[in-house]
């Protein structure tokens, strides 16, 4: 599996990790920015904007995105519709319910909604992803 790296389109696998991290820049310091620092307990807090909480997400969208492009060629997805059957299969079974799992600590004071809001934008972030490989193909 591993050996479908050098058959990727490489320009692809780029424009679909840009387009998932600015997804999450967006989904969590714009349109879902006070419900964020709700679910954490810290919603009357600036939340601080160290490197780390850019680069480490960037990263981690960058993993995310080669994995899903070596697993949509290996499984020879290559329509709309295979692409939606994976994303939520990849979303749902991995992406969401880890996120949900990792938040369901003693230091995430409401861990449902930060499950929500962080599952929902790894299921939308997959699924374009999975979108733009098929597309790019």
């Amino acid at each position: 599996m591993i050996s479908q790296l050098a058959n990727l389109n490489w320009i692809s696998v780029l424009i679909a990790f840009v387009v998932y991290f600015l997804l999450g820049a967006l989904w969590f310091t714009l349109f879902f920015s006070k419900q964020y620092k709700i679910s954490l307990g810290r919603d009357n807090e600036t939340l601080q904007n160290k490197p780390i909480f850019i680069v480490g997400p960037a990263l981690c969208s960058l993993v995310i995105t080669i994995a899903t492009a070596v697993l949509m060629y290996a499984l020879n997805i290559q329509s709309f519709s295979a692409a939606l059957e994976f994303s939520l299969l990849v979303g749902i079974g991995y992406l969401v319910a880890n996120t949900i799992n990792i938040a369901i600590n003693p230091n995430i004071p409401r861990p449902i909604l930060y499950g929500i809001i962080s599952g929902t934008y790894h299921l939308l972030g997959i699924l374009i992803v999975s979108i733009i490989l098929v597309i790019m193909k």
